[in-house]
């Protein structure tokens, strides 16, 4: 079955994604993209100069993932104006919205203008395949941010989630020494069963200083300013939580020490490999729209 769909906004992986979808036979009205040479001359790609126009024909309207990082308008590198986000819900009214990381205030617009709203960061085979590219995009980090090689090297990663289980594994695959730190027993417990070494968050401290790379995954402060001072001072800090993130970044600075924020890594380190994995999850979507 094809579709007709309006892509409004985006980065490389929306860009990507619009060329997958119209390639396979769907009608793609794109908004917000036009900056991008990539979408010129495709068949079954329209170019539209207003959202108005991208929407008429559509009931399913996609936007970037993340859908905003300042809450006033999307997401649009590709774009040649601003788009704003409550011109942007007023106009889609009575529409499907798929787009990633929603903020609350969006919800709230999206229930006065009566738009279904779904945000396919919350989708689990999606979140699952991104942790793949997300543990590569932090190896390909760690290698470009040191001066020595990963093999042999003591590397913590904080939290045992899904990034901190296939991260774990990748890392273990090039001879790194790993640790672990989470809270639950059951995950203390996994984590030595997986052939790793284990450690309780909680007990974060002197033993901070044997490390050679500390690798944080929690979306909350972990590693704050008590803590941050036993960490030796050429050890690499990374951080994968989305804002404010799991490190105290005042006390890196204080302390001199290197730090990484490695946001979005999947868009950034496999663009292409990424908008297949949102257009899996947007086919499995409409399947449930359409049943």
């Amino acid at each position: 079955m094809n579709y007709h769909i309006s892509i409004i906004g985006g980065d490389l992986r929306i860009v990507k994604l619009a060329e997958m979808l119209a390639k396979e036979g769907n009608k793609i009205y794109v908004y917000g993209l036009e900056k991008s040479e990539d979408l010129r001359n495709i068949e079954n790609i329209m170019i539209c100069d207003s959202i108005k126009k991208a929407i008429a024909n559509t009931e399913i309207v996609i936007g970037p993932i993340p859908f905003s990082s300042n809450g006033t308008t999307i997401n649009a590198p590709f774009s040649e104006n601003e788009i704003s986000i409550r011109e942007m819900m007023h106009v889609i009214s009575a529409k499907i919205l798929i787009a990633g990381g929603i903020l609350p205030e969006v919800y709230e617009l999206a229930n006065d203008e009566y738009i279904e709203i779904i945000d396919i960061m919350k989708r689990e085979e999606l979140a699952v395949l991104n942790t793949i590219a997300t543990a590569e995009g932090t190896i390909q980090v760690a290698i470009e941010n040191t001066n020595k090689i990963l093999h042999g090297s003591e590397v913590l990663i904080l939290g045992f989630g899904r990034t901190g289980k296939v991260l774990a594994r990748k890392l273990a695959g090039l001879s790194v020494k790993v640790t672990c730190a989470a809270r639950k027993d059951e995950d203390l417990a996994w984590i030595q069963a997986y052939g790793h070494k284990a450690t309780n968050i909680n007990n974060l401290g002197e033993n901070l200083k044997y490390f050679d790379v500390i690798i944080n995954t929690v979306p909350h402060m972990i590693l704050s300013e008590e803590k941050i001072k036993y960490v030796k001072s050429d050890c690499l800090l990374i951080d994968l939580a989305s804002n404010p993130g799991g490190i105290d970044k005042k006390a890196v600075k204080t302390h001199h020490l290197k730090f990484v924020w490695a946001l979005s890594l999947p868009g950034k380190v496999a663009p292409i490999t990424s908008a297949e994995f949102i257009k899996e999850t947007i086919y499995n979507i409409l399947k449930e729209i359409y049943k």
